[in-house]
């Protein structure tokens, strides 16, 4: 029974969803089945294209040499350097990848080595390919003979086109790979362009500090003479302003700064004199015996002359106390006392005038010294704008001269570098001869042919299945209509090509296919005829089934024959079977099988009675045939094959016959199997293999519910024999050997 198709359960456990189409295992399996041909053919073309090229294709070889930035040869005779700064911008380096690849460092390499005058070069042993271009490109050129400056810039844009560079990673090395025909040209050439890039640089920088030398050396004088001249402004100042300067500074700042320190130390010495004069005064006033004025004064005089005034003055003591006062010898010693202390007032009194006359000298001497501070300083006010001035002509003169001497010294690192130049890069690697070919490389090529063709033809496998609106499989039948597959049948008609027409005698006419399953009653397709007539049988288990229609979509769908098999196979099994040209409009059943009928369906419709009279039986299969015979067209073949009249003509036909099988018309041109659909107990679909569309079918049978209801399963008609054993190729190779195609 037929199922709307969003009801019918799939039967992919695993799938995904593309463009409404389910891509499941299973269903990728069928495709590659089905479509392996494509796929063989696609990568077996791939794989001769990329055999063609690599028979084809120039040999190239590629050769490798290695610069590198390395600016610490440079800081070798630059003392200011520093070493550990020696960081190379990465822009800086990409330049340098500009400049090896530029046109006037390869057309010096073009012109050192000749390279003009190659034949690789200069397309004097050109292929084929070549060849046919020149001729192309030669019909928009002026025809005149090339100059000599148009040979190199084309061998320049060759050798560029062949010239890779580029940095290693993030280091600061460049790699050059040159190719070429020639394993040895190309060595030779990449070690070319790395000298000429080491050379050039050499001579870049060779140049520059040239430039460089030359402008010190004219700027330098200008400074000396920029210098000397404000040198002699600043002297010329000086004696104008009777200004006199020192290796301290100006005469009048020097004087003045010595008699500051001079007046300072005259007025420390004063009070020195002062402090000492005071002292003195206030000690002449106290006895003189007395120790404190020993202590005080620190003079060895006084010291010695208290000394001798204290032996006395015991002696005196003790004579005193043992002989009395007036004794002759206490009276000498008490006038040495008195002489001692007398000398000692006089020597106090001698060092009292040193000390005055010290004073005295010291104040005379720092009041000269403060006259002598106060006329300088009064002359250094007078001169203050002088110095003033002087000092922005000695500030311009020493900028002046440390500019000199900076470009002094710069000029001789200039011309040091000049005598001795050195290069930021160098050769690490030099380039040898390479021992195997860089392009094509045949592996790699024939690998990528291999992936290439495999994925072209798997893409064009599934792009024929999935862009593809027909059915080839009884699963896509059964997912589009939502009832049982009842077989797949082959296409029995005979092929259509020359030799097979040139083969068939003239004599011979058409196989009669009708009568297929009489010729060739164990070839599949009577076989897939038994199997529906067993699902019918089993049908009729649980309802009755008598009246069976054959109907298809479209026109030459191959309905006619499939009933005309379908019914001729019943009736050999022994059943009473009759067999009806249903299609009123083409009546194809009628020409095959009862081509001189005269009457028909359209006579026992008006007379089933009259039934026996109509019908023709085949002698050999024991098959009633009531044929279709109208003298035109009939305009109204809807009516009379869905009339009462039909109605009768069936309720007469289930009385004598067990098999009943009509042909009806196509759905979709002409409404008569709908119209007859509610007399028919069972119907089975005819769908061309490869050729009846999802769209046509869905819309043919969603057009009549009682068609749905009454279609028992479908067949697929026509299939191609060859594909269809791709197809079927899981069922193993044994599958097919019950079937006996020729009787």
């Amino acid at each position: 029974m037929y199922q709307p198709r969003e009801h019918f359960p799939s039967g992919h456990r695993f799938g995904i969803e593309f463009g409404g189409a389910v891509l499941s295992f299973e269903r990728v399996a069928d495709v590659l089945r089905r479509q392996w041909p494509i796929i063989a053919v696609c990568t077996g073309a791939s794989l001769a294209l990329v055999i063609v090229y690599l028979i084809m294709a120039q040999p190239m070889y590629t050769a490798n040499a290695r610069i590198m930035m390395d600016t610490r040869q440079a800081q070798v005779l630059d003392k200011d350097s520093n070493a550990n700064s020696a960081l190379i911008d990465t822009g800086y380096v990409d330049s340098q990848v500009e400049v090896i690849n530029s046109d006037d460092l390869i057309l010096s390499v073009v012109r050192r080595l000749k390279l003009t005058d190659d034949p690789e070069f200069n397309g004097s042993n050109p292929g084929l390919l070549s060849i046919v271009l020149g001729k192309f490109m030669a019909l928009f050129s002026s025809g005149e003979p090339a100059s000599q400056e148009r040979l190199e810039h084309a061998v320049v844009e060759q050798v560029q086109k062949n010239l890779r560079t580029e940095r290693v990673l993030t280091t600061y090395v460049l790699s050059l790979n040159y190719r070429s025909r020639s394993p040895d040209k190309a060595a030779k050439i990449v070690n070319a362009i790395a000298s000429a890039y080491l050379v050039g640089a050499l001579e870049a920088k060779y140049q520059s500090t040239k430039r460089a030398t030359e402008w010190l050396q004219q700027r330098s004088i200008e400074l000396s003479e920029q210098a000397t001249a404000s040198d002699r402004a600043v002297q010329t100042f000086k004696a104008e302003n009777n200004i006199v300067g020192t290796s301290r500074g100006l005469m009048s700042e020097q004087q003045l700064s010595d008699l500051n320190t001079q007046l300072v130390q005259a007025r420390a010495s004063t009070a020195e004199a002062k402090a000492r004069l005071d002292r003195i005064t206030a000690i002449s006033d106290q006895d003189v015996a007395q120790s404190t004025v020993t202590d005080a004064l620190n003079n060895s005089v006084i010291t010695r002359l208290r000394a001798q005034y204290l032996d006395l003055q015991a002696q005196y003591a003790d004579w005193s106390r043992r002989y009395g006062k007036q004794h002759l010898a206490a009276v000498n010693l008490a006038n040495k006392m008195e002489e001692l202390r007398k000398n000692i007032a006089d020597e106090l009194h001698r060092i009292g005038d040193a000390y005055r006359s010290d004073y005295e000298i010291a104040k005379s001497r720092e009041a000269s010294l403060e006259k002598n501070v106060k006329e300088l300083v009064a002359q250094a006010g007078d001169t203050g704008q002088a110095a003033v001035k002087l000092r922005d002509l000695e500030s311009a003169a020493d900028t002046y001269r440390n500019l000199y001497n900076n470009f002094l010294e710069k000029l001789q690192s200039a011309t040091q570098n000049q005598s001795f130049p050195l290069s930021e890069a160098r050769l690490i690697s030099t380039a040898t001869k390479p021992d195997r070919k860089s392009s094509p490389r045949t592996v790699l090529a024939l690998v990528g042919g291999l992936v290439g063709g495999l994925c072209l033809g798997f893409g064009a496998a599934f792009a024929r299945e999935l862009l593809s609106d027909v059915l080839r499989t009884p699963g896509e039948v059964e997912d589009e209509l939502g009832v049982k597959c009842l077989g797949v049948l082959p296409d029995i008609r005979p092929p259509t090509k020359t030799g097979a027409l040139l083969s068939t005698s003239a004599k011979t006419g058409p196989p009669d296919l009708s009568r297929y399953v009489v010729d060739h009653p164990f070839s599949r397709f009577a076989e897939t005829l038994r199997n529906i007539k067993v699902s019918i049988d089993v049908a009729r288990l649980t309802r009755e089934i008598k009246v069976i229609g054959i109907v298809s979509s479209l026109p030459k769908e191959g309905k006619t024959t499939v009933a005309a098999n379908f019914a001729q196979l019943i009736a050999l099994t022994g059943h009473r079977t009759v067999l009806i040209d249903g299609d009123l409009h083409t009546r194809s059943l009628t020409r095959e099988l009862a081509p001189n009928a005269k009457s028909g369906l359209v006579e026992a419709l008006s007379d089933p009675a009259s039934l026996g009279y109509h019908v023709q039986r085949s002698k050999e299969t024991g098959l009633d045939f009531l044929p279709s015979v109208v003298a035109s067209r009939m305009v109204n073949s809807a009516d009379v094959i869905g009339s009462k009249a039909m109605a009768d003509l069936l309720k007469v036909l289930k009385e004598h016959y067990e098999y009943i099988v009509i042909d009806l018309a196509p759905v979709m041109p002409v409404a008569d199997s709908k119209a007859v659909s509610f007399l028919i107990d069972a119907m089975v679909y005819v769908i061309e293999w490869g050729q009846t569309t999802r769209s046509a079918l869905q819309e043919s049978v969603s057009g009549s519910e009682v068609l749905q209801k009454k279609l028992l399963g479908a067949v697929l008609n026509r299939a191609n024999p060859k594909m269809l054993k791709r197809i079927e190729a899981y069922k193993g190779k044994h599958h097919n050997s019950y079937y006996v195609e020729h009787a």
